[in-house]
């Protein structure tokens, strides 16, 4: 009996995932993965700066999830991961870098912890929020309008407005409780108070913490190796990978599903058992918007957000000596051109030791509705980089080489309702034996959350696959 077939519609580590789950898996389909632009990998990227490896994109993932560690594994990189040296960040604020207080993504643990960010008369809303009415949470809210409400603005402009901006280059008071901070929704629920709320999750964590197991990880030269592993990997393995392949349009038919790709006035049709759409939400939404319509209006009110990366290598003799730690946050409030900035040769020994003399680091630029500091040139961005780590840090030395990559659209937005969006999205898809869904848009934007997606989209289709056969036998 012929193999079936499933066809991956998107090349970067959600989509290569779920073919490597497919292809290692039992009884492996014939699989075909489609790549829209010429190369693999989506936010995962990688370069060499003077010479040094450096990643452009992601950098680490998150090790208490057992996805993203276990795939490194598998492809054979194993041997090679590594954890941060330190993982000690600041605040950039005024005129200082501040210590972070203990916090669950920015939310308060101890009022009194935060007296060097947000001043007395911050810490005491803070305290005084047990006072109010508990929350009860029954629906989703905004979290920075959330915690301004129960805490204060200062709270949010300044704690989780940094911390959520990392992950999302989004804004606190649009983005999901429910999606952004799942365990604390989940404890709104019940608690007496916010305050309460993150203090016993933040002791949960300090317990974890005391097992020593580390939080995060990454690889020797690079997270983005990845992307190199797995593709050699699904070659191995007889997956066909094809670059510049962009799919318009999905339609169902008798045995399966046809592809339309290839260029407009000749297309070419693929015909497949079973499709795994993992694309982003915009051009995911044109292409199911014929087989299923429903889960397209719901992906295209998706929003996404525009960032770059500059990555600047300087003199490790001229490192400020008073600059430690894995580098610092930017509150929006404060104006700055960078939202954020890791010294990676600090929190990567892997990077210490490839710099030899030069130190690397990074800074993040942009930010939902701030695509119009994207417009600067690279040398511009550059510049103005170096500009505020002077300020910050004191970091009074020429720049050796730097980079500039640009994310554009590269980041999803979970606003209110996300995770009811998604749930609709999942619902209508499912509709469609031998159609599955996967990547940042829906559970997690993390590669270990993007990989636990990948997954999950690759046991739908197998299961499809495996009924299929029974009924054909």
């Amino acid at each position: 009996m012929e193999r079936k077939s499933v066809v991956v519609v998107g090349g970067g580590i959600s989509g290569l995932a779920a073919a490597h789950a497919l292809a290692s898996g039992p009884n492996p389909p014939r699989i075909t993965v489609l790549e829209s632009s010429p190369r693999l990998g989506g936010k995962l990227a990688g370069a060499e700066l003077e010479g040094i490896p450096v990643d452009l994109g992601a950098e680490s993932v998150l090790a208490r999830r057992p996805e993203a560690v276990e795939l490194i594994r598998s492809v054979g990189l194993g041997d090679d991961v590594v954890h941060p040296a330190t993982l000690q960040a600041g605040l950039w604020i005024g005129d200082r870098i501040r210590s972070i207080p203990p916090t669950v993504m920015g939310v308060p643990a101890e009022a009194a912890a935060t007296i060097d960010v947000l001043g007395e008369d911050g810490a005491a809303a803070v305290a005084r929020e047990p006072e109010l009415k508990a929350p009860e949470l029954t629906e989703d809210v905004a979290i920075g309008r959330f915690v301004a409400e129960r805490m204060g603005t200062a709270v949010s402009d300044k704690l989780v407005d940094p911390l959520l901006g990392g992950v999302y280059a989004g804004r606190a008071e649009e983005i999901s409780l429910a999606a952004a901070v799942p365990d604390l929704y989940a404890k709104l629920r019940t608690a007496p108070s916010l305050l309460a709320a993150t203090t016993e999750l933040r002791e949960a964590s300090q317990r974890r913490n005391a097992s020593g197991d580390p939080v995060f990880a990454g690889i020797k030269g690079g997270i983005n190796r990845l992307i190199t592993a797995l593709e050699a990997d699904l070659l191995g393995r007889g997956v066909q990978i094809h670059r510049s392949a962009t799919v318009r349009r999905i339609r169902r038919t008798a045995g399966g599903y046809e592809l339309e790709t290839g260029p407009v006035p000749a297309p070419t049709l693929l015909q497949a058992d079973a499709v795994i759409v993992a694309a982003p939400a915009s051009p995911a939404g044109r292409m199911l918007a014929e087989v299923v319509p429903q889960a397209a209006t719901e992906l295209s009110a998706i929003q996404y957000a525009s960032m770059a990366i500059v990555t600047l290598a300087v003199r490790k003799e001229d490192w400020p000596t008073t600059a430690t730690g894995s580098g610092f946050l930017v509150p929006s409030v404060e104006g700055r051109t960078i939202k954020a900035s890791t010294y990676s040769h600090a929190k990567w020994q892997w990077s210490a030791d490839a710099g030899g003399d030069l130190a690397v680091l990074r800074c993040s630029v942009g930010r939902l509705g701030e695509e119009y500091v994207l417009q600067r040139s690279d040398e511009e961005l550059t510049a103005l980089a170096a500009a505020d780590l002077r300020t910050a840090i004191g970091l009074e030395t020429s720049v050796v080489a730097s980079l500039v990559t640009r994310w554009g659209g590269g980041l999803p937005q979970y606003a209110v309702g996300h995770l009811d969006r998604i749930a609709r999205v999942e619902a209508a898809v499912a509709d469609h034996p031998g159609l599955a869904v996967c990547g940042a848009a829906y559970r997690g934007v993390g590669i270990a959350a993007c990989v636990a997606s990948a997954v999950k989209a690759a046991g739908q289709v197998q299961a499809h696959l495996q009924a299929s056969k029974s009924a054909d036998s």
